[in-house]
């Protein structure tokens, strides 16, 4: 019942908008007065509306924005989540860093087992980098103070090979463009003999 109410209130407000005539003083319709009227209640509804459609596609927008913004870091979760299993993986690869590195014991060992090691190496390596997880393995480049972390200053003979990394004693690890482990160096020092 009171919905007919509003209802039937909310349709006389409109017939009263649309039909309301202005008098004048002697009591007859003033049609210039009237359009006058109803001009400044469409400019206030034109204005309301306005009001609205802007308040509307604000939101909108917002709403969009805000869709992106959750896509995006789901999407950087997903990609960073993998960080703690290449934590833990670090530990296998350099062990087996270790075993490669000691290259007098590495060759007494039989040769088609050494070829299977390798082999199971690279398959791991191979799954990381699937993920988005990368070796960082620096040797022979220019030391980049914000990629590697240096362990020793080295003598070099060769000016060409002066603020480069002679050894990486231990590897580093990026999962996408993410560093998550720095490789250690030793980085070569030039200096000139007197």
């Amino acid at each position: 019942m009171n919905k007919n109410k509003e209802k039937n209130r909310s349709e006389e407000e409109a017939e009263d908008i649309i039909f309301e005539e202005e008098i004048d003083e002697d009591g007859q319709s003033d049609p210039i007065a009237t359009i006058k009227k109803l001009r400044q209640k469409i400019k206030v509804l034109e204005e309301k509306s306005q009001e609205y459609l802007t308040g509307w596609q604000r939101e909108r927008a917002d709403a969009i924005n805000l869709k992106k913004r959750l896509e995006e870091e789901k999407r950087d979760f997903a990609k960073f989540a993998k960080e703690d299993i290449a934590t833990e993986l670090m530990s296998v690869l350099d062990s087996f860093e270790s075993a490669f590195k000691n290259k007098e014991v590495w060759e007494k060992v039989d040769k088609n087992w050494r070829i299977g090691i390798e082999h199971i190496h690279n398959q791991l390596i191979s799954v990381l980098s699937n993920h988005g997880i990368s070796i960082i393995s620096p040797l022979g480049e220019i030391f980049d103070p914000k990629r590697d972390e240096a362990v020793e200053v080295v003598p070099v003979k060769d000016k060409k090979d002066d603020q480069k990394i002679v050894e990486v004693t231990s590897i580093g690890y990026k999962i996408h463009d993410r560093i998550i482990r720095a490789p250690k160096v030793k980085v070569g020092e030039f200096k000139v003999e007197n």
